[in-house]
């Protein structure tokens, strides 16, 4: 900001002729910059989409991971691995709401990651005991 206005206060004190080139000078700089930007903004854009693919892509890989560990299994082994699953699941649910906690001061959200850690570790303890009880 400084160097605009110092730029500025020299043009006032240059001739006609060295004015025209110091505002056709800016002129230039302003659109260099406003392109820039632009592809900045631009860039970052589709950095953003890419990291959007990317997590859908992680979050389809993982759904095929969870559900493929139960593809092929019946009774005990079935019941097991989809609990194995779910425990997973859930853990990392708590996780992110522990994360929550940490990062936002917003109430629902801190009430909505409370009442998450809570159900959740409930359902966690649950599943491990029923995991323990129907071993083969």
């Amino acid at each position: 900001m400084v160097d605009f206005i110092t730029l500025i206060l020299k043009l006032i004190y240059m001739d006609t002729k060295t004015i025209m080139i110091g505002v056709g000078a800016l002129i230039v700089g302003i659109i260099i910059g406003s392109y820039t930007d632009i592809n900045f903004r631009k860039f970052h854009n589709d950095r953003y989409d890419m990291g959007s693919m990317m997590h859908t892509m992680d979050m389809d890989s993982m759904m095929q991971s969870m559900t493929g560990d139960l593809v092929g299994k019946t009774g005990i082994d079935f019941d097991q691995a989809f609990l194995s699953g779910m425990i997973v699941h859930h853990q990392g649910a708590v996780a992110m709401a522990e994360m929550v906690l940490k990062q936002t001061t917003n109430p629902e959200l801190i009430k909505l990651a409370n009442d998450i850690i809570k159900a959740q570790t409930t359902e966690i303890n649950q599943m491990k005991s029923w995991q323990t009880t129907w071993k083969k």
